[in-house]
């Protein structure tokens, strides 16, 4: 059997490489990736090679003035900017923001590893499987006094089982086949994050390192960019089922509850992707971001249609920019049991604190210059 996964809205599924400011340049409107390789053979025929070296060291950037012409003749890739105003924005960003994260790739191109669409399977069925009292005995160990080195290890072997008798082995997924690098763009991303006032909520938009700026200005936050895939764009690839392990002697000497298929696993993703969109349109509500809510709209309607094959297909939300919601088997935040968890934990003490809705941060994909959608969504069917 072959699986196909086609994008819904921008999606990245990484390998954890990022174009630096000077791996690449920007010319009409494309990141245009250069071939170091070929340039330092070129220069090391003539005097400029140890300016080049020196700019590569010192510089944020390469200087175009100097080097544009590098951008013309000797890139491995040029992808194109979604939107012709993302230039402007890339001209005057600085600091990491202008570290391009790319999408996975091999020798023969950028692929979807099966990795990623398996965790994403997995932690649908976790969520399927977690129960309050799980979760207070996590925070039990945690206040016991030193925090085990992985505390939802116990909750995690309990819901799918130990690593030789995980549920997920009855399901293995390949890498898909490389797709055309036609099929990418650098998108334009900014964190919206939520702020108290007048005793509600509202939008702001987040600045780098620290800091925020009104939500109706959104042009004035950090811009972010990241190489991502289209929406529409299809990978394909291998999927199997084990029979071996739908047999009735081996689920039970695995202690399982029953056999695990396409159809129940599914059935978890889906249900799983039903609650990140309720929760990302309550978001979408308190921020008045009215692109993502129509985004999430058409979202659940293709999770409606998938509801109504079993085994036929599921929502995904997948890859980079998708953040904690989807990371996690537990979306529902604000419950004391999940927040009694995250107090344990310095990094997320203080937020919690603030009072605010928890994560109060999401990353907003820009299109044509505006606010428009969430990334990462994609439906994966089975043929």
């Amino acid at each position: 059997m072959r699986y196909r996964l086609t994008c819904l809205t921008p999606l990245l599924v990484g390998d954890g490489r990022r174009l630096s400011p000077i791996d690449y340049m920007v010319w009409k409107d494309h990141v245009n990736v250069l071939d170091q390789r070929r340039i330092f053979r070129l220069l090391a025929k003539g005097p400029r090679l140890d300016g080049y070296l020196t700019q590569l060291k010192r510089a944020d950037k390469l200087d175009f003035a100097s080097w544009g012409g590098f951008a013309q003749n000797f890139a491995d890739r040029r992808i194109p900017f979604e939107d012709p105003a993302s230039t402007g924005y890339w001209q005057r960003a600085t600091g990491d923001s202008i570290q391009i994260p790319t999408f996975s790739s091999g020798i023969a191109g950028p692929y979807l590893p099966g990795s990623a669409i398996k965790g994403v399977l997995r932690t649908g069925m976790m969520f399927m499987g977690l129960r309050e009292n799980l979760l207070s005995e996590v925070a039990a160990r945690l206040e016991a006094g030193r925090a085990p080195r992985n505390p939802a290890e116990g909750p995690e072997e309990h819901v799918l089982g130990s690593a030789g008798a995980s549920r997920m082995r009855a399901l293995a997924v390949a890498d898909s086949a490389p797709v055309d690098n036609s099929q990418f763009k650098i998108y334009m991303l900014r964190v919206a994050t939520l702020e108290s006032r007048g005793g509600g909520l509202t939008l702001a938009w987040k600045l780098s390192p620290r800091g925020t700026v009104d939500g109706r200005r959104p042009e004035e936050s950090t811009p972010w960019f990241a190489e991502m895939a289209t929406p529409g764009t299809v990978f394909e690839g291998e999927w199997q089922e084990r029979e071996f392990f739908s047999r009735p002697e081996v689920w039970r000497s695995l202690r399982w509850n029953g056999p695990v298929d396409r159809t129940r696993v599914f059935r978890a993703a889906n249900a799983y992707a039903a609650e990140l969109i309720a929760s990302q349109k309550q978001y979408a509500g308190w921020t008045g971001l009215q692109g993502v809510a129509e985004s999430l709209a058409s979202v659940e309607n293709r999770l409606n249609e998938a509801g109504q094959a079993p085994g036929a297909a599921c929502l995904l939300s997948i890859g980079w920019g998708t953040g904690m919601l989807a990371k996690t088997p537990w979306v529902k935040t604000d419950t004391e049991q999940y927040q009694q968890v995250l107090r344990q934990t310095p990094l997320y003490e203080r937020p919690l604190k603030s009072g605010l809705p928890f994560p109060k941060t999401r990353r907003v994909v820009f299109l044509g210059n505006k606010p428009a959608t969430l990334p990462g969504w994609a439906l994966l069917e089975i043929a």
